[in-house]
């Protein structure tokens, strides 16, 4: 056995065995706090409302153990276990230019692993969701939504991954620069195009006509010097009863959008609070900040793919014969299907990065609207959610993007006194 292959091993294993132990712990530690509501919340949500969280934070938990197996399976399918030539050879009897077959190797993959994803899916949203009240979806829906995602991986994707495997084999020893150029450009593109052309295929986004909370929240957007291309109210609800709030786009693009449950559910107040939160990641920069760092690393991960294709030792490491190198395709899917293993144990630096983002959207919550509402309005939140309000502290640290809701409440009243 080759020393890359025992790492990958290793690694696999280490990644496997820790998912499951996170999610074992967090199971156990929701459980053990089930029957009595947090203090700080003990006068707005109820035992019920805090026990339905425990079983739905569970059940979600426990339906995460079978596609933290599957991709284990999969991966080592497609690695160690042949697969990955099996679909080569089979390409190669169809097309000869190594774009085209590198395109069909690539595409067939991620195919065979969603066509697996589906029913963990379906089982998400048809089985869970809908035991605990937020599905809206039908079956039909479900499908359409995926047809949409695939042509939209057709007409956006494609051409994208055409373009790398082309730069990959034409432009010499730096084609990861320029690769990285092109994601660069293709990111930016999304980031213009998503509020106007690809949301709404999935949801309707008409203007927010309520004409007291549409003054409200304009004087809040003049208070904060916050320019935008109008405000939206998005059919949530057509899909699932969870509420949210959030803005999209930037530049001329910029819009914000109310999720109609969330409307439905919050007074005036309350939402004027939520915007001032999400302003608050606007004035922070703190998408610009995560856009920075996302291109930074993704430098770090062509520049790193272009010295492993070169490197016999990755692909037989992973179960590739040495007839198929070198193949920029192979190399590239190679990387991206193991990219995973080896920087799950840093995914603890990702979420407390993006925690300190919250408390500091929080924090300028609390000067440009009302700490108070912004607490009303979180804890409605957490209630319609059905968010557990004490998660494992070691899985919160691991996964969560935001800071669990005793923390995060204790933050907000410390702005008001």
């Amino acid at each position: 056995m080759q020393s890359f292959t025992l790492i990958f091993i290793v690694a696999l294993l280490l990644t496997t065995v820790i998912q499951i132990w996170l999610s074992a712990r967090h199971i156990r530690y929701v459980r053990a706090h089930q029957n009595k509501v947090p203090e700080d919340f003990a006068g707005q949500i109820s035992l019920a409302d805090h026990n339905k969280a425990a079983h739905y934070t569970c059940a979600k938990t426990r339906a995460g153990y079978p596609g933290i197996f599957l991709h284990t399976a999969l991966l080592l399918i497609f690695t160690l276990g042949g697969g990955l030539d099996a679909l080569s050879v089979f390409w190669l009897g169809w097309f000869s230019d190594p774009i085209i077959h590198g395109m069909a190797l690539i595409l067939s993959t991620f195919l065979v692993m969603g066509l697996f994803e589906i029913p963990l899916s379906y089982y998400r949203i048809f089985v869970i969701e809908e035991q605990f009240g937020f599905n809206k979806m039908t079956p039909g829906m479900f499908f359409a939504d995926l047809v949409k995602q695939a042509m939209l991986m057709a007409l956006l994707g494609a051409p994208l991954l055409f373009g790398i495997l082309w730069l990959m084999e034409k432009m010499g020893g730096n084609w990861w620069f320029y690769a990285w150029i092109a994601w660069i450009i293709f990111n930016l593109f999304l980031l213009a195009v998503f509020p106007s052309w690809i949301a709404p295929l999935f949801n309707k986004f008409t203007p927010l006509e309520d004409p007291s909370l549409r003054e409200r929240i304009e004087q809040l957007l003049k208070k904060c010097g916050f320019k935008s291309s109008g405000l939206f109210v998005m059919d949530g609800s057509r899909r699932s009863n969870h509420g949210n709030a959030y803005f999209t786009g930037f530049g001329k693009t910029k819009r914000i959008v109310f999720f109609d449950t969330l409307l439905s559910r919050l007074e005036p107040a309350e939402i004027e609070a939520v915007l001032a939160h999400e302003l608050g990641h606007f004035k922070h920069r703190h998408v610009i900040k995560r856009i920075i760092t996302s291109f930074i690393m993704s430098l770090l991960f062509f520049w790193l793919l272009g010295y492993l294709m070169n490197q016999t030792w990755f692909y037989e490491g992973l179960g590739v014969s040495v007839e198929t190198v070198p193949s920029t395709a192979m190399a590239l899917l190679l990387f991206f299907l193991v990219l995973p293993v080896f920087t799950f144990l840093f995914h603890p630096i990702s979420s407390i990065y993006s925690r300190k983002h919250e408390f500091e959207a929080d924090a300028y919550a609390a000067q440009h609207a009302s700490a108070d509402d912004l607490i009303r309005a979180l804890v409605k939140l957490y209630q319609d959610n059905a968010a557990t309000l004490t998660p494992d502290p070691l899985h919160s640290t691991f996964y969560d993007s935001h800071p669990p809701a005793a923390i995060r409440v204790a933050h907000l009243q410390r702005q008001v006194h």
